[in-house]
């Protein structure tokens, strides 16, 4: 009856674990067409983004109980207790990525009324860069894998690094022509929504690496993010 009860167990954590590998699916997608809605100036794909979310919203929801009653009927302990735990955490932050992918996609559809005078080089290598991240994090997921889990953690400040490289740019065209403006702005909100996604992919490969090898990462999180504390002047005349 014991060996009966523990092999339901580790059926019911392989369960967690395949639908939080699903939400991150599921996640995954939202944000590859969010990026192709700005980049590529596709309607349809940025319509679908939106579309995506509510479901996402379920699964998060139905992760949430299933959490819950794990964590009352089988009072779980040590490994188990954490990867349980960190189910909860992971499936709110890809819930995050899923509503920041939304944002995205909103605003790629008010950036189609305008021709944007500058090209969209640097935030395309950005949502590539970010894409890579949360699909490696997802296969890290799945895998247990802490070695995948270093590398998304590693690997942000790169994508800190694009964002302030983006941000003076932007900042710079709404100075020399009042006209790019409300483009400009909807850029820097799009920049912004991916540099969190990559956030809260790291924030998911610290919870991998806790959840996996029972300690946290001794080091200090990279972080490369200086946009709060940029000025750029304008060209004095």
């Amino acid at each position: 009856m014991a060996e009966h009860i523990v092999k339901s167990f580790e059926q019911e954590l392989k369960r967690l674990q395949a639908l939080i590998t699903e939400m991150g699916g599921m996640v995954e997608s939202q944000v590859a067409l969010a990026s192709r809605a700005v980049i590529d100036k596709d309607a349809a794909a940025a319509s679908q983004a939106v579309d995506a979310d509510p479901a996402v919203d379920a699964l998060e929801r139905e992760v949430e109980q299933y959490v819950i009653r794990l964590l009352a009927l089988r009072q779980p302990l040590a490994q188990d207790l954490r990867h349980i735990v960190a189910a909860l955490k992971i499936t709110g932050a890809l819930e995050r990525i899923g509503d920041y992918a939304t944002n995205v996609a909103k605003r790629s559809l008010v950036l189609d009324q305008f021709a944007l005078p500058y090209t969209l080089t640097g935030l395309a290598h950005m949502s590539r860069l970010v894409q890579e991240n949360l699909k490696t994090i997802i296969d890290a997921i799945g895998e247990n894998d802490t070695d995948k889990a270093l590398q998304v953690w590693r690997s942000d400040e790169v994508i800190d690094e694009i964002y302030n490289a983006l941000f003076r740019e932007l900042i710079t065209y709404m100075m020399e022509d009042p006209r790019n403006i409300t483009p400009c702005i909807h850029l820097l909100f799009i920049a912004k929504n991916l540099e969190r996604i990559g956030d809260h992919a790291t924030n998911i490969a610290e919870l991998v690496y806790y959840a996996v090898r029972g300690e946290p990462l001794a080091d200090i999180r990279p972080k490369g993010d200086s946009s709060a504390y940029a000025v750029v002047r304008p060209p004095r005349a």
